[in-house]
C-alpha cells in the first residue's frame, strides 16, 4: 500500500476496517473495560491519522498502529496510577485489614478450610465461577496494583518493565505484588468459600 501516494481518509478507513477488532481484543486484554478499549482504539486511530505523513511503510500498518495503540494503553495506565489516591487503605475500602486473620501470634500463616483450595488451581482456573469471582476480586484492587499483578501474572513481563511503566521501584513493585496476593486471597476466601 503505498501511503504516500493515496488520501489519508482513504488509508485510514481501510485500516479501520481491517484492524479495528484485533485493536480492540488487545485493548480489552490490557484493560478489562470495553469502554477504556474502545477508547483507546479510537484514540489509536485519531493518532494515526495525524501522523500518518510520518507513516513511511518500513512495518506493516498493523504493526504501527499496535505500536501506537500500546503506548495509548501506557499512558492511560500511568495517567489513572497518578490520579489514584496515592495512600490505599484496605480497612476504609474494604471493611478489614489486609492481614486480618491471616497469620497467628508467631507470624506464620494460619491453616484453615481454603488451604485445600489453593492445591486444586489447576482445577480451579477451568472454573467459570471461580474465574468471574477471581475478576471480581482483581477489579477490586486499586489500578496501579492490578497492572502490577496482570503484568507479572498475565502478561509474562519482565520486572524491570513493570517499573518503567508504573514508573516505581522495584522495592515498592514487589512490595505492591505481595499486598495484592494478600488481598487477592482475602477477597476469595471471603467470596468464594
Amino acid at each position: 500500500m503505498d501511503v504516500i501516494n493515496e488520501n489519508p481518509k482513504t488509508i485510514l478507513e481501510q485500516w479501520v476496517n481491517q484492524f479495528s477488532d484485533e485493536l480492540y481484543s488487545w485493548a480489552f486484554y490490557k484493560t478489562s473495560s470495553k469502554e477504556t478499549a474502545e477508547d483507546l482504539v479510537q484514540e489509536t486511530f485519531l493518532s494515526a491519522f495525524n501522523k500518518i505523513d510520518t507513516f513511511q511503510g518500513k512495518s506493516q500498518p498493523k504493526t504501527w498502529l499496535f505500536s501506537i495503540l500500546n503506548n495509548k494503553v501506557i499512558d492511560y495506565y500511568r495517567k489513572s496510577a497518578k490520579t489514584t489516591k496515592q495512600t490505599f487503605s484496605l480497612t476504609e475500602n474494604s471493611g478489614f485489614e489486609l492481614s486480618e486473620g491471616m497469620f497467628n501470634a508467631y507470624g506464620c500463616w494460619k491453616d484453615n478450610e481454603i488451604k485445600a483450595i489453593w492445591d486444586q488451581d489447576e482445577e480451579l482456573l477451568d472454573n467459570p465461577e471461580f474465574n468471574d469471582v477471581m475478576q471480581e476480586c482483581m477489579d477490586d484492587l486499586p489500578q496501579k496494583w492490578k497492572l502490577a499483578v496482570t503484568s507479572k501474572y498475565l502478561s509474562d513481563k519482565d520486572t524491570t518493565e513493570i517499573c518503567q511503566e508504573l514508573e516505581i521501584t522495584s522495592s515498592n513493585y514487589w512490595q505492591i505484588v505481595h499486598r495484592s496476593k494478600l488481598l487477592l486471597r482475602k477477597c476469595l476466601e471471603l467470596k468464594w468459600v
